[in-house]
C-alpha cells in the first residue's frame, strides 16, 4: 500500500456522522474482496504484509487491533469477512434466541397481554437503537470489540466493565440453555422408553447427559476459530424452534381449557428436578371458574421478573461487533439491516409464542412452556419432537454465546497476544467446566434470568453503548446539548433506571416469602 494513498483521519474524525468509516486505499479486483480501513494517520503498513500473513499476525479475534494507543487513531485490520448477508442474520438471530423464548408466555400471564406487547415492542425498539449507537461509536474510532470500545471511551476501567458485563451475561445465558438440556433430555429419554420411574440409571441423570452434549456438541463447536463458521448450525437451530412455535400454535386447538393433569405425570416430571413440587407458574384456578378468560392487563408479585426477561431473551450486543467484521463487504447500513431484520424476526416468534402458549393454559402456565404441556401427556409424540427440537436449538446456540466471553477474556489478559490454539482451546473447556458446575450445583434457573436481565443485561443494551457513543463522538461533530447526544444521555439513564426498578422489585418479592425463583424454570 502506497502512503500516499492512505486516508488519514485525525482525531477519529474525518467523515460524516453516522456513516462507516472506510477504506480508499485497499480495495481488490473483485467487489467481494472490499475491506474497511482506517489508517493510523502517523504510521505506514508495510507492503510485504499480505492478508494471510496479517491474520496470522493478528490477536485470537482476528477481527481488530488491541493494542489501542490514545495518542494513535486505532484503524480496522485488514481482515477479510466473507460471511454473506443471510449468515450474519442466522448468527444474530441465533444469539438473540434462546431459552428465553419457553418462559415468554408465563411472562404474559404476569402481565397480561396488551402491557406484555408494549413491553417487548419497547424492549425490541430500544435493542435496535442502541445497536446503532455501538455501529456508530464503531465506525467513528474504527474498532469492532466492545471491549475497546470500553478502552477508548474510559480507558481501563471501561474495558474492564463491558468484559465482565459480557462475560457475566453470557455465562448467564449459557447456563439457561445448559438447564434446558439437564431437566428436558432425562424426561425426553424416559418418554420415549415410556418409564414413569427410574432406578437412576447414567443415561436420565440430568447431570451425566448435560456433561455428555458439552463434550460431544458443544465444546466440538467452540473450537471454530471464527464465528461465521457457526451460520449453518444457527440456521439449523432456528429451524428447530420455528418447529417449536409452529406445534405451539397447533397445540392451542387441541387442548382444551380447563385441562387435566395427566394421572401419571407428577411422577415423571419429578424426577431428577424441583420442578414438579412447584409448578412456578401463577396460582391454579379451580375448575369450574372462569380461569379460561384472558387478562388484558395483569399486575402481581411475578411481574417483575417480566421485564428482566425480556430485556435477557433480546440482549445480543455482545456478538454483534464480532458478526459485523466477518461481514462481507461490511458497512454500518448492512449491519443494521442485518439487525433490524433479526431483531423483527425474533419479535415476531417471541409474540406469537408468548401469546399462543398464555392462550392455551391461561393462569395455568407454568415458568417453563413445555413443563406445562408435559402435564397433560407426557407421552405425546409431537411434544416429545418438539423438546428435542428445542434441546437442539438451545445446544447450538450455546457456542455463538461463548465467542464473545472467550473474546473478552482475550482482550482483558491476552490483549498484545496473537492467535494460538492452545490458549484457544483451554478458554473454551475452562468456560464449559464452569458452566457445567453452574447447572448441575445451582439451585434454580428463574433466579438466573431474573438477576442477570437485571444486572448485565441493561448495561450491554442501555448504560454502556449510549455512554460510548457519548465520549467517543467528538464534540465538533456533536456537542454535548446536541439532540442525538442528550437522547443517548437519557438513554443511559433508563437504562440505570431500569436496573435499580428490577432488582428492587426482586429483592422485594424474594424476602416476602412468594417468590417462586426457587422452582427452577
Amino acid at each position: 500500500m502506497e502512503p500516499a494513498e492512505m486516508n488519514t483521519i485525525p482525531n477519529g474524525k474525518g467523515h460524516e456522522a453516522g456513516e462507516e468509516t472506510t477504506a480508499t486505499a485497499i480495495k481488490s479486483q473483485s467487489e467481494d474482496a472490499a475491506q474497511e480501513l482506517v489508517p493510523n494517520s502517523t504510521e505506514n503498513v508495510s507492503t510485504d504484509r499480505t492478508p494471510g500473513n496479517a491474520e496470522a499476525n493478528l490477536p485470537e479475534s482476528s477481527e481488530f487491533l488491541t493494542n489501542v494507543d490514545d495518542k494513535k487513531t486505532p484503524r480496522f485490520t485488514d481482515f477479510e469477512g466473507k460471511t454473506s448477508f443471510g449468515m450474519s442474520v442466522f448468527n444474530l438471530g441465533n444469539a438473540i434466541m434462546g431459552s428465553g423464548i419457553l418462559g415468554l408466555a408465563y411472562a404474559m400471564a404476569n402481565t397480561g397481554i396488551v402491557l406484555f406487547i408494549i413491553l417487548l415492542t419497547a424492549v425490541a425498539g430500544l435493542s435496535s437503537y442502541s445497536i446503532h449507537l455501538l455501529l456508530k461509536s464503531s465506525g467513528i474510532v474504527g474498532i469492532r470489540a466492545y471491549e475497546q470500545l470500553g478502552y477508548r471511551a474510559f480507558g481501563t476501567p471501561g474495558k474492564m466493565a463491558a468484559g465482565i458485563a459480557i462475560t457475566l451475561q453470557n455465562i448467564g445465558a449459557m447456563s439457561s440453555y445448559l438447564y434446558i438440556v439437564k431437566y428436558e433430555f432425562p424426561l425426553v429419554i424416559q418418554a420415549f422408553l415410556k418409564v414413569d420411574s427410574t432406578s437412576g440409571e447414567w443415561y436420565v441423570n440430568g447431570n451425566y447427559l448435560v456433561i455428555i452434549v458439552s463434550c460431544s456438541v458443544i465444546l466440538p463447536l467452540a473450537l471454530m476459530k471464527q464465528l461465521g463458521y457457526l451460520g449453518y448450525t444457527s440456521g439449523f437451530s432456528l429451524s428447530c424452534m420455528v418447529f417449536f412455535l409452529i406445534s405451539v400454535i397447533y397445540k392451542k386447538f387441541q387442548v382444551k381449557c380447563p385441562f387435566e393433569d395427566f394421572g401419571h405425570n407428577r411422577t415423571l416430571v419429578g424426577f431428577n428436578t424441583s420442578i414438579a413440587s412447584d409448578h412456578g407458574g401463577v396460582e391454579m384456578t379451580p375448575e369450574g371458574s372462569p380461569g379460561c378468560t384472558p387478562h388484558l392487563f395483569n399486575m402481581n408479585s411475578q411481574t417483575a421478573y417480566t421485564v428482566p426477561i425480556l430485556a435477557f431473551a433480546f440482549v445480543c450486543h455482545p456478538e454483534v461487533l464480532p458478526i459485523y467484521t466477518e461481514l462481507r463487504n461490511p458497512t454500518k447500513r448492512k449491519m443494521q439491516h442485518v439487525s433490524n431484520i433479526s431483531i423483527a424476526v425474533m419479535y415476531i416468534m417471541y409474540l406469537l409464542a408468548a401469546l399462543f402458549g398464555y392462550l392455551t393454559f391461561i393462569d395455568k402456565v407454568e415458568a417453563e412452556l413445555l413443563h406445562t404441556y408435559s402435564r397433560i401427556d407426557p407421552y405425546d409424540t409431537l411434544i416429545l419432537c418438539v423438546r428435542l427440537a428445542v434441546l437442539t436449538a438451545v445446544t447450538l446456540t450455546v457456542p455463538i454465546v461463548l465467542f464473545p466471553v472467550r473474546r473478552a477474556i482475550q482482550q482483558l489478559f491476552f490483549a498484545n497476544k496473537t492467535f494460538w490454539w492452545p490458549r484457544h482451546i483451554a478458554i473454551a473447556v475452562c468456560l464449559l467446566t464452569l458452566i457445567n458446575l453452574l447447572v448441575i450445583f445451582a439451585p434454580n434457573i428463574l433466579g438466573i434470568f431474573g438477576i442477570i436481565g437485571a444486572t448485565s443485561a441493561p448495561c450491554l443494551i442501555f448504560i454502556f453503548p449510549a455512554v460510548f457513543y457519548i465520549r467517543i463522538v467528538p464534540e465538533e461533530d456533536e456537542p454535548m446539548r446536541s439532540p442525538p447526544k442528550i437522547i443517548a444521555a437519557c438513554f443511559a439513564i433508563l437504562g440505570v433506571l431500569f436496573m435499580i426498578m428490577s432488582l428492587s422489585f426482586i429483592i422485594i418479592d424474594w424476602t416476602s416469602g412468594s417468590s417462586k425463583g426457587s422452582s427452577g424454570h
